[in-house]
C-alpha cells in the first residue's frame, strides 16, 4: 500500500472548534481532472524512479445523489516487479456539494500481499459499515482519498506558520486523530518545474513503513488549484520522493508555476 500510501498523506485527524476542513465547498476541482505522480526511492544517495500514481476525478451518481468519484492508482516501476510487484487501486464515491464520503473501496496487490476493502459511510448516523459491521464515527468523517479532495478546497491565506489543520477520517475498523502543520510559502524545484508552492507537514501515523511524527514535507501549488507537485520523506529504511509529472483538465489556471524544467 506504500505507493498511494505516500500521497495520501497518512494522516488522521480529530476536529476542535477552530481549523478543520469540515463543510469545504469544492473550489479547486472538476471533473474531468487527472494528475500523474513519479515515485522515487532513495537508500544509497540516488533517487531512483520506483513507481506511479495517478489521480483521476470524474462526476458520478450514487442512488440519485449527485457525486464525485476520485480514482487513486498506485503501481510499481516494470523494472523492479521482480523485487515487489505494486498494483493497488483506491476508489472514493463522495456528495458533490460536501464532499463527504458515501462508499470507499480499496485492492491491494503488493507481492504476496492482497487485501479488498469495502467501506460505507452513514454521515448522518455517523458510522461506517465494513464487512456487515458497523463502527461509530464523528461528524463530518472522511476516508483517505476524500481527505485529501477536501483539503485541497482550505483557504491557507487564513493560517499562521505553524497552525494545525485538524480533521477525522476512518481505515481499517478506526477512527483516527491526527493534523497536518501550516509551514508557509516557498519556492519548491521539482522535476516538472519550479513552484511557488505552500508547504505542510502531516502528522504521520508510525507503521511498517513510516516512523512517524512531523517527518514528512508537501508542498502544494500557491494558486486555486492546490494540488501536490512534491512530497518527501524518510522511511524505515531510506527516504521516498514523489513528484507531479503531468496533469490534465485542471480547473483553474497553473499560477504558481514559475519555469518549466526544459
Amino acid at each position: 500500500m506504500l505507493i498511494i500510501q505516500i500521497l495520501l498523506f497518512l494522516f488522521t485527524f480529530l476536529l476542535p472548534a477552530d481549523n478543520n476542513i469540515c463543510n469545504q465547498t469544492n473550489t479547486s476541482f472538476l471533473s474531468g481532472e487527472k494528475i500523474h505522480y513519479t515515485i522515487f526511492y532513495n537508500v544509497i544517495g540516488i533517487y531512483v524512479n520506483a513507481g506511479k500514481a495517478d489521480f483521476n476525478t470524474i462526476s458520478s451518481s450514487l442512488n440519485g445523489t449527485e457525486t464525485y468519484t476520485f480514482t487513486a492508482l498506485g503501481k510499481s516501476n516494470a523494472n523492479y516487479d521482480w523485487i515487489f510487484k505494486v498494483r493497488d487501486k483506491y476508489e472514493s464515491v463522495v456528495d458533490s456539494k460536501t464532499l463527504l464520503p458515501y462508499q470507499f473501496t480499496r485492492s491491494i496487490n503488493e507481492g504476496s500481499f492482497h487485501q479488498s476493502d469495502l467501506i460505507q459511510f452513514n454521515q448522518k448516523n455517523r458510522s461506517a459499515t465494513t464487512s456487515n459491521i458497523s463502527y461509530p464515527t464523528s461528524d463530518c468523517t472522511y476516508d483517505v482519498i476524500s481527505a485529501v479532495y477536501a483539503a485541497r478546497n482550505m483557504n491557507f491565506s487564513n493560517l499562521q506558520v505553524g497552525d494545525k489543520v485538524y480533521l477525522n477520517f476512518f481505515l481499517d475498523k478506526d477512527l483516527y486523530p491526527s493534523y497536518f502543520k501550516y509551514l508557509g510559502k516557498e519556492v519548491v524545484s521539482t522535476q516538472y518545474g519550479t513552484f511557488k508552492a505552500i508547504k505542510l507537514a502531516p502528522l504521520l501515523v508510525r507503521g511498517s513503513m513510516f516512523k512517524g511524527g512531523e517527518h514528512m514535507t508537501i508542498w502544494i501549488t500557491d494558486d486555486a488549484n492546490h494540488i501536490p507537485v512534491r512530497l518527501e520523506t524518510p522511511i524505515i529504511v531510506g527516504t521516498i520522493k514523489m513528484d507531479m509529472v503531468g496533469y490534465e483538465n485542471l480547473r483553474h489556471p497553473l499560477a504558481s508555476l514559475i519555469e518549466l524544467v526544459q
